[in-house]
């Protein structure tokens, strides 16, 4: 058997600043460290995060006054923002610089005017946050019928927006719809695309050319790895989301000469690691490579509070 590795897959640059933002929160003021929602979705790293002395917990209410507070890589609603304000709580913000920009962008077209128009999906802790920082009203859509059944008039001055972990290929089609349905639209250039959404799902795309079934390794709860795992569904090849190798179903490689493994871009190498133990432990005689793709060199800069 052989086991072919995309590349890049794993940890973006947002996962690793908001990790090391909780490590080093830990490391500079102690134990507990608060940490409002899952700081990303990978049950593996929030437990390790646990062990280390972080709390996570869904609302500002269960932390206690003076506790240090961490906000999540998906960003938060301003009222959050404005809520761990009134209450002094010392704030470490942990929000992906991208979806910041998209918070920064959303904000400008909506004081140019414009009517904001958000591609993503309902309920993800990125979108809500969004959402949650424009103030004023904004229309989510997810699909071309969503974009459809928009209300809106079709001279209405409109922007759109995008959730982070959606990539060129997923946006297409619904901004295609949008500048069809309204005569004056804005949106960002297809560059402010999140570079690691875009290079993980090119680089599984690589990887169905070659392989007769796909792995992706990511939590349930993660839109970026469920799209992963979609893609190779899309492109004709067997493909399965697992948390960790405990996951691993051997009747999948039954009659399977390659296999194709990635992880989303919360997901460690270590989990990328145990699943490739676990196939050497089925089928011994297995190689293991890696395709050539992009090599990801950007990286976010901490707060200044952190910063050695």
């Amino acid at each position: 058997m052989r086991v072919v590795l995309a590349q890049p897959r794993g940890f973006c640059a947002g996962v690793v600043r908001a990790i090391d933002i909780v490590e080093r929160a830990l490391e500079k003021y102690g134990e507990p460290v608060y940490v409002r929602h899952e700081i990303v979705h990978n049950r593996h790293v929030v437990e390790t995060l646990k062990h280390k002395g972080a709390r996570f917990v869904e609302e500002l209410d269960e932390i206690p006054d003076g506790a240090v507070t961490v906000f999540s890589a998906h960003g938060v609603p301003q009222k959050v923002v404005q809520e761990a304000g009134k209450r002094g709580l010392p704030v470490l913000d942990a929000t992906c610089p991208l979806v910041s920009k998209v918070h920064s962008q959303g904000k400008r077209y909506v004081a140019n005017g414009r009517m904001l128009i958000l591609i993503g999906h309902a309920g993800h802790p990125e979108v809500e946050g969004t959402m949650g920082q424009v103030g004023a009203p904004v229309a989510l859509v997810q699909s071309e019928k969503d974009v459809e059944a928009l209300t809106i008039p079709r001279d209405t001055p409109v922007a759109y927006v995008t959730q982070t972990t959606l990539s060129i290929d997923d946006t297409r089609n619904v901004i295609a719809a949008l500048e069809r349905r309204f005569t004056d639209i804005v949106g960002p250039s297809i560059t402010d695309i999140c570079y690691a959404t875009q290079n993980r799902q090119t680089a599984v795309r690589e990887l169905c050319r070659i392989a007769d079934v796909i792995l992706v390794v990511g939590a349930k709860n993660s839109s970026n790895s469920n799209r992963l795992r979609e893609i190779g569904v899309e492109e004709g090849v067997p493909s399965y989301l697992i948390a960790d190798s405990s996951e691993l179903d051997p009747a999948w490689l039954l009659g399977k000469n390659t296999v194709g493994l990635t992880a989303g871009a919360s997901a460690p190498e270590a989990l990328v690691e145990d699943v490739i133990a676990a196939l050497k432990k089925i089928e011994p005689h297995t190689e293991v490579s890696q395709l050539d793709g992009k090599k990801e060199h950007i990286e976010f800069r901490l707060p200044a509070e952190l910063r050695d």
